[in-house]
């Protein structure tokens, strides 16, 4: 069962928003007066003279007239109008002629599109639709950009206006007037294939477009070329006087506008792709877009291919494929105008091909109704030879050019051919003098290294020498400003000088002369030191073994106590308790518990006890080892 055309009846009155009118005058679509018209009460589009009709979607995803010959070729070529693309299809040429100018250096190539993409109707096997029924999808086979589309764009059908058809000097550079009640027909040109031998010559495209997707650190996305055509204030789908590889920022004459600011321009790209809030928008594209600053490499080679244009204002029907002869016919619906729809959708069966390559419909122009001759449209930009009678020839001027056509292109073929057989031999000869010098060049290459690395370890020597020279100088310098302090101190103290016995007004000599001198006897007397803190240290240290070097030596005899009287403690002690010894061996009862309460004894009576002690004080203290001085002591000891 056939699907319902809804036709006319998808137009509804425009409901453009005061937000929408906003934005496209932030971008500058709206600078001049003329260029755009928005539709009053009418619910049907009624464009008025030199206008067409076109969507808010369309234009922020980079639409602008006069519009850019790449487009005009795909809706020649496809048989299709502007309205009949949804607002993803136009992102994704958009995507496409910027990755060209920006990313690949050459123009929109007809041939690479024909690789990557393909065309489908948008809608299911019971409603198709007119205002965006046909949709450009990814083929299954090509790793493209994963672009992140939004699923569904809400309510564009309804944001239709008028856009003024700017004059490009001929009407076939403009866009097809309007009509909405032309049905879509499925043609054999939406699934045009590159030939074997297109694919090779845009084999080093395709291997291009996989280094910007895939190299590490330098992956370019489909959101990076969006956020870069809508940062520079350019239409990609607008004709214009320079491709974007000339690209001269500010001052370029392809701008629109002054730069977005940065919220209005993250804003615009979550709109347009299917970004949240928490995605980042990237600042900048990871791989450097060529432009003015970065200009395309000398003998950077050119690949002209744009998709077969109308010619002295006729547009020739292209093949069509009849609902009446699909058998599995080929659906996509709107949300998934994306990365994602191309795998659900094949080709058409071959058996379609035939049959309408067997009865194709006569092509039709939309001016004057003329017949042409029935060619069925590969979607190539050649035309294929189609055999004709010798009678019809005759009088058929197009078959005529075109046979003029081939004898030209026939002649500059051999003359070419001629040409490249004359190169032949010289490219031979520039290719081995060439691999002469490549091994002559990597030889100086060598030597020059071998150079430059001398050069360098010279320059590091001479460096470490001087830094050398200077440390050295920095300390005798430092060492001369110590030995005139000291001996200016020596002349303070010992107000004498010391001179050498064959004097030559050195300084530094006369100083460690100085030091040399009199350093033996600083030595003997530390020498001196540590043998009387040797002879003291058994006293003071009993239970500890002598350090071996002077400086710790000295460091035990100047702690924070009173060695002296630590000593004369633990002398204190020994006396009394042979004292105590003493008397228990004399055998007297003695209460010692009164003896050592001796606080209770007052000044005169303690005096008086040890006068009366005296005769006997020096046998006990020879007894016990000590011999006592003659200063007599009428003080308590200390305990």
């Amino acid at each position: 069962m056939a699907a319902a055309d809804l036709g006319t009846a998808e137009w509804e009155r425009s409901k453009v928003t005061n937000q929408d009118v906003n934005l496209l005058k932030r971008l500058g679509l709206m600078k001049k007066e003329d260029a755009i018209r928005f539709p009053s009460e009418e619910s049907y589009p009624n464009p008025p003279m030199e206008y067409r009709v076109s969507f808010v979607d369309h234009l922020i995803r980079g639409l602008s007239t006069p519009i850019h010959d790449f487009l005009r070729g795909l809706l020649f070529v496809y048989g299709i109008q502007l309205h009949q693309l949804t607002p993803n299809s136009i992102l994704h040429i958009s995507i496409f002629i910027t990755l060209c100018e920006c990313f690949l250096g050459i123009t929109p190539n007809w041939i690479l599109w024909k690789r990557i993409f393909c065309l489908r109707r948008n809608g299911s096997h019971s409603t198709t639709y007119n205002i965006g029924g046909v949709v450009i999808c990814v083929r299954t086979d090509v790793d493209y950009f994963d672009v992140k589309f939004p699923d569904s764009v809400q309510g564009w059908r309804r944001r239709w206006l008028y856009i003024h058809e700017e004059d490009a000097n001929s009407v076939e550079h403009n866009i097809v007037p309007f009509d909405g009640s032309a049905k879509i027909q499925r043609r054999h040109s939406w699934d045009a294939e590159a030939s074997e031998e297109e694919r090779k010559a845009t084999e080093a495209l395709m291997t291009r477009i996989h280094e910007l997707q895939n190299t590490r650190g330098k992956e370019l996305s489909g959101v990076q070329i969006i956020a870069y055509f809508l940062r520079i204030r350019v239409q990609p789908l607008q004709a214009r006087k320079n491709p974007l590889w000339t690209y001269a920022g500010e001052n370029d004459a392809n701008r629109l506008s002054k730069d977005l600011a940065v919220k209005d321009l993250e804003k615009l790209v979550r709109k347009i792709t299917s970004l949240n809030k928490k995605d980042p928008i990237p600042s900048s594209c990871r791989v450097k877009p060529y432009s003015s600053t970065n200009p395309l490499p000398k003998n950077h080679p050119s690949m002209d291919s744009l998709p077969p244009l109308p010619e002295g204002g006729d547009v020739e029907e292209r093949a069509i494929v009849t609902d009446d002869n699909q058998e599995a016919p080929s659906f996509v619906n709107e949300p998934a105008d994306s990365r994602k729809s191309a795998g659900s959708v094949e080709k058409d069966a071959a058996s379609e091909d035939t049959t309408s390559a067997q009865t194709p419909p006569p092509a039709v122009s939309p001016k004057n109704k003329r017949k042409r001759n029935e060619v069925e449209d590969s979607g190539t930009s050649q035309p294929k030879e189609t055999a004709l009678s010798p009678q019809k020839a005759a009088y058929d001027p197009y078959l005529a050019s075109l046979i003029k056509k081939l004898a030209e292109a026939n002649e500059r073929a051999n003359t070419l051919a001629q040409q490249l057989e004359h190169s032949e031999k010289a490219r031979k000869k520039a290719e081995l003098d060439a691999t002469e010098a490549r091994a002559e060049a990597d030889k100086a290459k060598v030597d020059a290294a071998g150079v430059e690395d001398l050069r360098k370890r010279l320059h590091t020597a001479e460096t470490s020498l001087s830094d050398h020279i200077a440390a050295q100088s920095a300390r005798e310098e430092a060492i001369l400003k110590r030995l005139r302090t000291q001996s200016r101190r020596f002349v303070a103290r010992t107000a004498q000088e010391f001179q050498l016995e064959e004097p030559v007004n050195d300084p530094l000599l006369d100083a460690l002369s100085f030091l040399e001198v009199h350093g033996s006897e600083a030595r003997e007397g530390i020498d001196q030191a540590k043998a009387g803190l040797s002879r003291l240290f058994p006293y003071f240290f009993p239970k500890k073994e002598e350090p071996a070097t002077f400086l710790n030596l000295a460091k035990c005899f100047n702690p924070s106590e009173d060695l002296g009287l630590r000593v004369r403690h633990e002398n204190m002690k020994v006396a009394v308790e042979n004292t105590v010894a003493l008397v228990a061996d004399s055998q007297q009862s003695i209460d010692w518990a009164k003896v050592g309460d001796t606080d209770q004894i007052e000044q005169s009576r303690w005096k008086s006890l040890i006068k009366a002690a005296k005769p006997n004080t020096k046998k006990i203290l020879a007894y016990i080892g000590i011999k006592p001085s003659s200063t007599p002591s009428s003080s308590k000891p200390e305990v």
